[in-house]
Parts: C-alpha cells; sequence; structure tokens
C-alpha cells in the first residue's frame, strides 16, 4: 500500500527500511531519501519486504522529510 513502512528483507539494500511509493502486480516501488530518491525509486519484489504497521504521508514530501521520517525506524549501516 502507497505510503507503508516496509523493510527490506533480501538483496544489497536489506535490513534498511523504506516508503513504498507505488505498486504493480509483483513489484512494489520503494524510496528512502538517500541512495533511492523519490523521482526513482528502486523496483523490489513483494515476496522480498516485509511491512510495518507505520505509514507515511506522502503528500508534498521531499527527500529529506523522507529520511527525517524513516530516521526512527533505523538503519541496515
Amino acid at each position: 500500500m502507497k505510503g507503508s513502512v516496509v523493510r527490506a528483507e533480501a538483496g544489497r539494500d536489506g535490513g534498511g527500511f523504506f516508503a513504498v511509493v507505488g505498486t504493480d502486480e509483483k513489484y512494489c516501488f520503494i524510496a528512502d531519501g538517500r541512495s533511492r530518491k523519490l523521482d526513482k525509486p528502486k523496483r523490489k519484489n513483494i515476496k522480498h519486504i516485509r511491512v510495518t504497521d507505520s505509514m507515511i504521508d506522502l503528500n508534498d514530501i521531499t527527500d529529506k522529510k523522507l529520511r527525517n521520517a524513516l530516521k526512527q525506524f533505523g538503519s541496515a549501516e
């Protein structure tokens, strides 16, 4: 669902938290505002993410605001 906070479980970005900015039949598009910007999100297989209970309002959001919103979840680094 658009705006959901998810955790990547597989791949080079595994363990990181991202926001879903779009969905497809088999894929979702995720961004974190740092390595994956809002204008060029990563296409990720739905099987490789875990959805959290949190949501982020994506209306009028910038990469900086997205980074700050995801900061509370921690990072994989």
